[in-house]
C-alpha cells in the first residue's frame, strides 16, 4: 500500500500557517485517489483468496465424504464376507454331521434285529452272535471311513503315548515292560491318538536281593 508523503508534507505546511496554494489542493486529492483505488485493489485481491480457500475447502470436504463413503462400504462388504463364510463354514459341518449319522443307521438296524432275535428266544445261539459279530464289522467299517483305526497292543512295547498302564504283572513269558493283556482298545484318527489302550503290563520276575527286597521294573504313566 503506497501512501504520498508529499500530501502530508504539504498538510505540515498548512498546519504551520502558510496558506494552501491550488495546486497544493490538487496534490492532495490525487494522493487520496490513489490511496484509494490501493485499497479497493487490496480488498479484491483478499475477496478472491476467500473464493479460493472456500473452492478448496469445499474440494476436500467432497473428497473426505467420498473416502468416508468408500470405508463404510468396504465395511459392510468385509462383514457380508464373514457372515457368508460363517454360514457357509456352519452348512458344511451340518452336511458332514447328516452323513456321518445316516452312516449309523445300518448299524443301528442291526443292532435291532439282533436284539429281536434274542428276545424272540432263538434255540441256535449263534445267529446271535452273527448278527452281533455283523454289527461289530460295520461299526468297525464305518470308523474306518471316518479314518480311526485300532491300536495294536498286545504282545508290543509299552508305549505311554499309546498305551495306559491299568495293572502290572510278573511274566516269564514276555520282557519287562510289554503289554500282556488289553482291558479296552486304543484307536487312532490320522496320526493322533484319539483314545489310549487301557492294558496290563509285564515287569519281569521278581528277584530278591541279598537284604529281602524285592527287584522289579515299574511301569509310569507320562
Amino acid at each position: 500500500m503506497r501512501v504520498q508523503f508529499r500530501s502530508m508534507n504539504k498538510h505540515r505546511k498548512g498546519n504551520s500557517g502558510e496558506p494552501e496554494t491550488h495546486d497544493d489542493r490538487q496534490a492532495n486529492g490525487a494522493d487520496f485517489v490513489t490511496l484509494t483505488d490501493e485499497m479497493a485493489e487490496a480488498s479484491v485481491a483478499s475477496e478472491e483468496r476467500w473464493q479460493e480457500l472456500q473452492s478448496q475447502l469445499q474440494e476436500k470436504e467432497r473428497e473426505l465424504a467420498e473416502l468416508k463413503d468408500k470405508y463404510l462400504r468396504a465395511l459392510a462388504d468385509g462383514e457380508n464376507a464373514r457372515k457368508r463364510i460363517r454360514q457357509q463354514s456352519e452348512e458344511s459341518v451340518r452336511i458332514q454331521k447328516e452323513g456321518i449319522l445316516r452312516d449309523l443307521l445300518p448299524i443301528v438296524d442291526n443292532l435291532e434285529r439282533a436284539v429281536g432275535a434274542a428276545r424272540e428266544g432263538v434255540s441256535d445261539t449263534t445267529v446271535i452272535v452273527e448278527g452281533v459279530q455283523m454289527v461289530l464289522r460295520s461299526l468297525l467299517d464305518f470308523l474306518k471311513s471316518q479314518g480311526v483305526v485300532p491300536i495294536v497292543s498286545a504282545g508290543q512295547p509299552f508305549d505311554p503315548a499309546r498305551h495306559e498302564a491299568v495293572d502290572q504283572v510278573a511274566s516269564d513269558t514276555h520282557p519287562p515292560n510289554t503289554v500282556v493283556k488289553e482291558f479296552h482298545r486304543g484307536y487312532l484318527i490320522g496320526d493322533r491318538v484319539l483314545r489310549p489302550a487301557s492294558v496290563t503290563v509285564a515287569k519281569g520276575v521278581v528277584n530278591r536281593r541279598n537284604n529281602g527286597e524285592s527287584d522289579t521294573s515299574e511301569v509310569e504313566n507320562d
